[in-house]
């Protein structure tokens, strides 16, 4: 990405059934659905929306290996996404296990999300 314009940044938790890509979605829908962007067209290159580029930072606590990258990223609704995973976030106890929740153990995955978006 050559220039940033801004970045937006999320959390996301799963308290019951240790789903990373659950946490991620969650992460990256707070952390841009409760913006409006009405200049950023005019801020691209040749002012077209598919000159836009996103890049979706997510800091996973467990299971990486597990996260569906794909269903992440189709959650940007415009631009060219890219992605990188790192490790951080948390997961810390839930306080229960429910076997109902599919819960493998009782932990809560919680993870962190910066998107930023540029050309």
């Amino acid at each position: 990405m050559e220039q940033i314009l801004f970045i937006q940044t999320g959390s996301g938790i799963d308290v019951h059934g240790q789903n990373i890509t659950k946490a991620s979605l969650r992460a990256v829908e707070n952390a841009i659905y409760s913006n409006s962007m009405p200049g950023i067209e005019k801020s691209l290159p040749g002012g077209k929306l598919e000159n836009m580029q996103v890049n979706v930072r997510l800091a996973v606590p467990l299971d990486r290996d597990k996260l569906n990258i794909e269903q992440v990223k189709s959650t940007i609704p415009y631009g060219s996404v890219t992605t990188d995973v790192t490790d951080g976030g948390m997961a810390t106890s839930s306080g229960i296990m429910l076997d109902e929740k599919e819960d493998e153990n009782d932990l809560m995955y919680i993870v962190n999300a910066a998107i930023e978006v540029g050309y």
